[in-house]
């Protein structure tokens, strides 16, 4: 296996190895080059601010038949703070998984290492799939939920900045529980996790979805929680599939590393 802790862009086996404070000042500039994709998304959003909150997140509101109210002077500033940096948070995402995983690249093999974009792809790909699944399914599902426990000696108002946090906070948690598949990859990879495990332990993981969608979802009703506690259920199941591609790579190394020499070699 190659060794850990190498400089970056060198793949020989005899690389020198990278003291603490090298890590540490290497780990610095990942996370300011991550700061400054954060702050461009962040900006953006800023620059969309009214679109995003007006048409983006309070459509569902208003087509659910309910409405928003704004409960103290200063709860529309905080209203488009929040909004700006947590759509700034979720849009920068790629950019974010990206250094990360540049970071992680020296403790890799350098046949992995290869695969950092395609890392980044599906990673963004699945964390986008649970944002999306989140805004189209989710939050329409809870909002017709809610709107019918409305009654007429009551009216059911909004308070807008807690609206919008039960949507960020929906949007990214949604957004992370879909990463499941890539981490049982990468948990297989290094040999914390193998699909006989998943398989074997499947009807506690099933206390353990329910449990994390009670966590994730703002909201205690179980409509809510059981909405995103299925896909969770079939994202374990696809997760065992990940697991089995994983651990036939690993389980034959010489095919891949043939493959990596025909690579190079063309």
């Amino acid at each position: 296996m190659a060794k850990y802790f190498t400089q970056p862009g060198d793949r020989g086996e005899n690389a020198p190895e990278m003291s603490f404070l090298d890590h540490l000042e290497e780990l610095r500039w990942h996370i300011v080059k991550a700061l400054i994709g954060l702050l461009v998304a962040t900006v953006l959003c800023g620059i969309y601010a009214d679109y995003i909150v007006q048409d983006l997140f309070m459509q569902p509101l208003h087509k659910a038949g309910l409405k928003a109210q704004v409960l103290a002077p200063y709860g529309i500033v905080l209203l488009y703070m929040q909004t700006v940096l947590i759509c700034g948070l979720i849009l920068s995402m790629p950019n974010t998984l990206l250094w990360l995983w540049k970071f992680v690249a020296p403790g890799l093999l350098p046949k992995e290492r290869r695969y950092i974009a395609r890392i980044v792809f599906f990673t963004s790909v699945c964390f986008f799939s649970g944002v999306a699944f989140s805004y189209f399914v989710l939050l329409p599902f809870s909002l017709k939920f809610f709107a019918g426990f409305g009654t007429q000696s009551i009216d059911l108002n909004i308070a807008v900045d807690h609206y919008i946090s039960f949507v960020l906070t929906l949007l990214l948690g949604a957004g992370l529980v879909f990463e499941l598949p890539m981490v049982s990859y990468f948990l297989t990879r290094l040999g914390f996790l193998t699909p006989a495990f998943m398989r074997h332990y499947r009807r506690h993981s099933i206390v353990v979805i329910l449990v994390v969608s009670a966590i994730v979802t703002p909201t205690p009703d179980p409509m809510t929680q059981l909405m995103l506690a299925l896909p969770m259920l079939l994202l374990y199941e696809l997760s065992i599939f990940v697991s089995k591609i994983a651990s036939k790579r690993e389980a034959d190394p010489q095919t891949e590393q043939s493959l990596t020499s025909t690579e190079e070699t063309t």
